[in-house]
């Protein structure tokens, strides 16, 4: 065989290969941690969360008197299955849910009180200040508040895209990315998009879950309406594309022009 012909058969062998192969990708979370790693890191006080315009809040008072709880508690009503919760409605039938509303200058509208703003502040901070407004009409009130509306949406590599409601509040990317059913093989752990708006300013973050820093990371506990979006890696991009068939034909005309090539040198 000649030298030429040698040459053609590995460039065309080169060819075939780069075509069927595949990068490899780290699939595991946390992969610079070592089996024998204690790794500990304080919890981050920036996961606290606070309130936000367009954020529904269930506040509910309780005191001694019938008649304030009624006057306060405008809304507070009986739904199915004999649970009564003021500020907040929830019927199991409609799925119908009635709170305050925070407007776009982070205020609610409560009874008596009027116009209270509420956005900026964590849930101790916004109990403290609508008990501190209520006392000076109620004697020892307790004030409880809820976020109705705590949500988060995972797009992109996961088995199962959503948005999805927390009602415990508090939520990290790990538990995030559980609820989607977690990343595909194809999804890019060293690269997760976090979008996140706040006071009226949206940002983006980049994360890499294959490094155990993201535990001491402000980013790792979302916020309300987060969205957490997993990139495909390159493989990905190149399946989904509409000239994939190309690739194969491709593929499969120089297998048959190599076989062609080596049985004219076995003739010859």
């Amino acid at each position: 065989m000649s030298s030429p012909t040698t040459r053609l058969i590995l460039f065309l062998l080169i060819v075939v290969s780069s075509t069927a192969c595949r990068p490899t990708r780290n699939l595991v979370y946390f992969s610079d941690l070592k089996n024998n790693d204690n790794y500990k890191v304080d919890v981050s006080a920036n996961s606290e969360l606070r309130f936000q315009p367009n954020d529904l809040l269930s506040i509910q008072l309780i005191s001694l008197s019938q008649e304030s709880n009624a006057l306060f508690n405008r809304g507070a009503v009986q739904a199915s299955g004999n649970r009564t919760t003021a500020g907040l409605s929830l019927n199991d039938e409609s799925t119908e849910i009635n709170g305050y509303l925070l407007d776009k200058n982070g205020q609610v509208d409560f009874p008596v009180l009027g116009k209270v703003k509420l956005a900026g502040l964590t849930k101790e901070e916004a109990t403290q200040k609508m008990t501190a407004e209520i006392k000076r009409f109620v004697k020892d009130p307790i004030v409880n508040i809820r976020l109705l509306n705590f949500k988060i949406t995972v797009i992109g590599e996961v088995n199962k895209p959503s948005t999805f409601v927390v009602p415990t509040e508090k939520i990290n990317i790990l538990e995030a990315l559980g609820l989607a059913g977690d990343m595909t093989a194809y999804g890019k752990r060293e690269n997760v998009l976090l979008v996140r708006e706040r006071e009226g300013v949206r940002s983006t973050t980049r994360l890499n879950l294959n490094n155990k820093e993201i535990l001491n990371s402000p980013f790792f506990y979302l916020q309300q309406n987060d969205v957490v979006y997993v990139e495909p890696d390159k493989m990905k991009q190149i399946q989904a594309t509409t000239d994939t068939r190309t690739y194969t034909v491709a593929a499969l005309a120089v297998s048959v022009l190599v076989a062609l090539i080596f049985n004219f040198q076995n003739i010859f």
